[in-house]
């Protein structure tokens, strides 16, 4: 089966709309976007740059969004890219700048920031086409991972989800895949809840502490070398124990697919907040709940980092952002585990028929339905 064939088998009736494959001879520029759904509004969704990133997996993506835009209550429907690069490359900028010339005439995606892209990289976007969103705020934007507002929202999302567990944050034990700009200010918020943060990974490697991590410093360590292995009052492990670390919060919060079939059986925790976008197979979040572990699926837990750019797309400020982070995350979190608990379901399936049953409302207005 070709690429085509295969997104067309996925396709449903809310999407994908647009699937655009780019390639540039001169600077090697290749790059897939997929517009999933602009029912409620022009699609907002991230650009992904990594060496592996795979048509299947921005369309997956594409579609998390849609989800997350309408959890969201977002005048927004969901798309998502990937700029098949290495993001540490020389001439990162200028296979960004020819990226975005290259959409620059496909005004219903808004471009944000993802995992190998940031403010600067939108600040380039922006130069070419005029619409981006995670902007400097040289630019007029609100920085996203400066201000934390993805992992904003994992605290708030956590907050709710404690008393479905139970779970009293104070001295609870956190773990965290991926010390980046997700992992980095979710374990600063939630030490501010009295969270106790006992391990995080990158690609090094693990490091742990059942004592407790100091997370200040290990951002330190982090930010002047460059891995968490470097931080010195720990164990270091591979990246791939801390699955296994008994833990009482897991927070994914860098690739996808970290925990599937093949290793849900060795996950030892009480709460999953998926801060990344889908780091957990379908398969293994079932796996995870037949075994008594709460998971909060990615496009409710981390919707703050859109809400934010949205916020900012449409004139906002931080402080609107915020707030407007812990309202909708707040009711949306608990309107799905009411529902889970009340009708003994899955925690994604309650949250996408949550979801599809806002995308067809908005789809009713649109000319086509």
């Amino acid at each position: 089966m070709d690429i085509t064939e295969n997104v067309f088998k996925l396709a449903d009736e809310l999407g994908p709309e647009k699937v655009v494959f780019l390639y540039e001879p001169r600077t090697q520029m290749k790059a897939i976007v997929v517009v999933d759904n602009v029912a409620a509004g022009p699609a907002i969704g991230g650009v992904r740059m990594a060496p592996d990133v795979t048509t299947t997996e921005v369309r997956r993506l594409a579609r998390a969004m849609t989800y997350k835009n309408a959890m969201a209550g977002l005048p927004h429907g969901g798309g998502k890219s990937g700029i098949i690069a290495n993001p540490r490359t020389v001439h990162k900028e200028q296979i960004i700048r020819t990226f975005a010339k290259a959409i620059k005439h496909l005004e219903e995606y808004i471009p944000g920031p993802d995992m190998g892209t940031d403010e600067t990289s939108m600040a380039y976007i922006y130069d070419e086409t005029s619409r981006a969103v995670g902007l400097p705020v040289e630019l007029g934007g609100i920085p996203l991972d400066e201000i934390g507002a993805t992992a904003y929202g994992i605290t708030v999302c956590a907050d709710v989800a404690k008393d479905y567990v139970p779970l009293d944050l104070n001295g609870a034990r956190l773990t965290i895949e991926g010390f980046g700009n997700v992992g980095k200010p979710t374990a600063r918020f939630l030490a501010g809840k009295g969270v106790k943060l006992i391990a995080t990974s990158d690609s090094k490697g693990t490091i742990y502490n059942a004592q407790g991590l100091n997370v200040e410093e290990l951002i330190r360590v982090k930010d002047t070398t460059g891995s968490v292995i470097n931080y010195k009052d720990g164990e270091v492990l591979k990246t791939t124990d801390l699955l296994g670390i008994s833990t009482d919060i897991f927070v994914p919060a860098a690739r996808p697919d970290v925990v599937t079939e093949a290793n849900a059986d060795v996950l030892d925790a009480k709460l999953v907040i998926e801060g990344a976008n889908i780091p957990i197979s379908e398969a293994a979040e079932r796996m995870l709940h037949d075994r008594g572990i709460l998971v909060i699926p990615d496009f409710v837990a981390n919707a703050g980092g859109v809400i934010t750019a949205s916020v900012e797309y449409h004139g906002g400020t931080e402080t609107h952002a915020f707030d407007r982070i812990k309202s909708t995350i707040s009711r949306n979190t608990k309107e799905m585990l009411d529902t889970v608990y009340s009708e003994k379901k899955y925690p994604r399936d309650v949250a996408i028929a949550i979801a599809r049953t806002r995308v067809m409302r908005a789809m009713k207005y649109r000319e086509w339905m």
